[in-house]
This record gives structure tokens, sequence and C-alpha cells, in this order.
């Protein structure tokens, strides 16, 4: 019965594990957060967005950036896995 759990199982959880940690990097990814920081500080520069809404939408991307650092951290550190 172990061999079965071992032949049938493991790979499986091998995939949802490879699948939950590709999905959590494209869900908070760090780079384009930071591309959305920079392209709300140039709206702003120019004129297209007023102080207000330029204030409300960074702090808003900087909790996310928040978020999605400690999300990469538990990623890179092995905290995250699949529970079987």
């Amino acid at each position: 019965m172990f061999v079965l759990d071992d032949l049938l199982f493991r790979p499986l959880v091998g995939i949802v594990d490879a699948l939950h940690t590709a999905a959590l990097d494209e869900l908070y990814d760090v780079e384009a957060i930071e591309d959305e920081l920079k392209e709300n500080q140039l709206l702003y520069e120019l004129g297209e967005r007023s102080e207000e809404a330029y204030e409300r939408r960074r702090a808003e991307l900087e909790e996310e950036l928040e978020i999605a650092r400690e999300v990469h951290e538990e990623l890179t550190s092995g905290r995250v896995e699949v529970k079987t």
C-alpha cells in the first residue's frame, strides 16, 4: 500500500506544489507592483492624477508590495508548502 502511495500520490503532490508556487509568484509579482508604483508617480508628476488619487493609490500599492515581499520570503525559505 505504501508503494502505491509513493507511486501515485507523491507525484500529484509535487505537481500541486509547483502549481501553487507558480500561482503565488504570479499573484504576488513584486516587479509588477513596483512598476505600478512608478507609473502612479509618473502620472502624478505629469498632472494626470490628482494628489489625493496619487496618495491613495500609493498607499494601496505599498501595502500590496509589503505583502508580496512577505509571500516571496516565505516561498524562498520553504515555509509555504502543500500539506498532504
